[in-house]
């Protein structure tokens, strides 16, 4: 059951008030530019320089007048309102004429990796935690404490109560490709079973994970879970998981959740993916808990300064690219700067909010069945020590913990004493922190159980399936080719191409010029997201596909569309057999689709 938790206050709320193209973005100049969108006519101030990036409305926070270029400014930061002529810094957001007056409202700036767009954001209300504000209240030993379980699942007791973070205690996460790094303390599923609440961020399977949820429901199917309201529910694969809970809220972001007397909850939206992503406040008696998760740009870049705890991720390596592509010389090059510029982003964050203590999690998975020997060699991912010892550097102010299974940190005796060696508890001597085992043929039999499905007699499952999909009008083609678990293509396995700009499912490559791609298969992962209309996060995510492109472009569009943009009802394959078998020609055709 799915329920939206009633509230009060205004929810938050983002939007784009004003969209840059490539070829705009490279026109900015260095200083000061206005820019009026060109559907509604109102204005906008981008500053540019080399560190950064501004940008508010042309509006006078005073009395709404609108800005010009300031004359008298030589260094080209001020503009002058043309009603009363104060003056605005816009490289700082100050006023300066009158001085210690303002600060002016800020847009997020939001410069796309993948088309060199650039989208200028507004929050409301921008900063939500500061609403209803209260004072920090002193805690006594044993009173708010954090016990890590393994990966991106924390236990947060605060006083009486009891709330555990995106819990996956068990089997896989994209469909085969990760598998949990740390062993989960022998009484993690006891613990979550016994939680009050439990907030799970996303809808990614290392953070929902369905095989620990199905154990859970049958012990405890109403404990209330709590997800963001993103676009993209969180559990919108529920009623086909055979997982059955039955008290899930979705909330709305950016209002507090009050929890009991003392402890409240506020869910954020992450704001280079507000479809699917969030991220979390937690306050008990004053003290905030922040935890970032997978955020990529969490609040759009909006976030609370010196919280008492901030969790945040740090490993890198959780994605298709480059691992899943042909070409291997610029592969290890390539995955060393990306680390590095996390570990540095990271610190980055750190230095800029400040947070009281810091501990990096949600990076703890490692791709160990045998099969990916070669991305678990490959794949290198930052080290939670690594970021931590960076941190220490750049904030010498900062406690840092990097937690083991079963380590509990005591945040009243963290912030009484930092050098107070009872404020963090290692586990036990004897205590098993990494797996060895992860009892692969269980999963696997469920993916590959797919592969025997009726559908697949019958080739015409593949235009039913694409049309399902409905991703059409993009001038890029498409090979899918199934493969065994090595990638070799698979001894009378389908072998397609198709058209997405048509629709169409042609013999051979068009001849008008067109985008192309090779996406190799592992067959028991692409049939087992074909029959139950899984994202593609399962193929590319979990490394469970290869792929070559030409030319060597990111199709944004494409994959954006088959990783967050499905149907939420999966194809209705009882439906399709039941045409293959009233349509004499259909229930001729079987066999395979392959090309020459």
């Amino acid at each position: 059951m799915l329920s939206s938790a009633c509230v009060t206050m205004t929810s938050q709320v983002s939007w784009t008030v004003l969209r840059l193209e490539a070829s705009e973005v490279g026109e900015l100049k260095d200083g000061i530019n206005f820019k009026k969108n060109p559907e509604d006519g109102k204005c906008y101030i981008i500053f540019k320089d080399k560190d950064k990036t501004r940008a508010c409305k042309n509006q006078c926070k005073h009395q709404g007048g609108l800005f010009i270029q300031d004359i008298e400014d030589l260094d080209g930061r001020t503009v002058r309102c043309t009603k009363h002529f104060w003056k605005l810094n816009v490289s700082t957001m100050e006023y300066v004429n009158p001085p210690d007056s303002f600060m002016q409202d800020e847009l997020e700036v939001v410069l796309s990796d993948t088309d060199g767009s650039l989208e200028l954001i507004e929050l409301n209300p921008p900063d939500p935690w500061t609403v209803d504000p209260r004072e920090a209240q002193e805690l006594q030993t044993g009173e708010l404490t954090l016990t890590y379980i393994t990966h991106a699942c924390m236990e947060l007791k605060a006083g009486v109560k009891r709330m555990m973070f995106d819990p996956w205690l068990t089997g896989p996460a994209f469909a085969r490709g990760w598998w949990l790094l740390h062993e989960p303390p022998s009484d993690a599923m006891e613990r979550l079973c016994q939680a009050d609440l439990i907030y799970i961020s996303h809808m990614h399977s290392d953070h929902l994970s369905y095989p620990t949820l199905k154990l859970l429901s049958k012990k405890r199917p109403d404990i209330p879970i709590y997800v963001g309201d993103t676009s993209r529910p969180v559990f919108w694969y529920l009623d086909r998981s055979g997982v059955n809970l039955t008290n899930i809220n979705v909330v709305p972001f950016g209002v507090w959740q009050n929890v009991d007397e003392h402890l409240r909850f506020m869910i954020l939206m992450d704001g280079i993916h507000p479809e699917m992503d969030t991220c979390l406040i937690v306050e008990y008696k004053g003290h905030m808990i922040l935890n970032t998760v997978d955020c990529t740009r969490p609040n759009n870049g909006r976030l609370p300064h010196g919280v008492d705890v901030m969790m945040s991720d740090f490993a890198g390596g959780a994605s298709g690219f480059p691992m899943s592509f042909y070409g291997e010389t610029w592969k290890a090059e390539f995955i060393k700067n990306e680390r590095k510029k996390l570990l540095n982003y990271k610190t980055q964050l750190v230095k800029v909010l400040q947070p009281k203590i810091y501990c990096p999690f949600a990076g703890y998975f490692t791709e160990a069945h045998p099969s990916d020997r070669y991305i678990k060699e490959t794949n290198k991912k930052n080290s939670a020590e690594d970021l931590n010892a960076s941190i220490r550097t750049s904030c010498p102010n900062t406690l840092t913990w990097t937690p083991l299974p079963s380590s509990v940190l005591d945040v009243a005796l963290a912030l009484a004493d930092q050098s107070n060696t009872n404020a963090i508890t290692q586990p036990s001597d004897g205590t098993k922190i990494f797996k060895d085992n992860w009892n692969f043929d269980l999963y696997l039999d469920e993916l590959n159980a797919a592969i025997s499905h009726d559908i697949f007699k019958y080739k015409s499952w593949i235009q039913y399936y694409y049309n399902w999909a409905g991703f059409k009008g993009y001038n890029l083609v498409i090979r899918v080719i199934e493969t065994d678990d090595e990638f070799e293509p698979l001894d009378g396995g389908y072998d397609y191409l198709v058209d997405c700009m048509d629709l169409s499912f042609p013999d051979r490559r068009p001849e008008r010029d067109h985008a192309y791609e090779e996406i190799k298969n592992r067959v028991g992962v692409m049939r087992h997201v074909v029959v139950n209309g899984r994202l593609w996060d399962d193929l590319y995510i979990g490394f469970n596909n290869r792929m070559s492109r030409d030319p060597d472009v990111y199709h944004h569009k494409f994959w954006n569309h088959f990783q967050t943009e499905l149907p939420v009802t999966a194809p209705d394959w009882d439906h399709f057999l039941q045409i293959v078998s009233e349509d004499s020609d259909l229930s001729k055709e079987s066999g395979f689709c392959l090309l020459s």
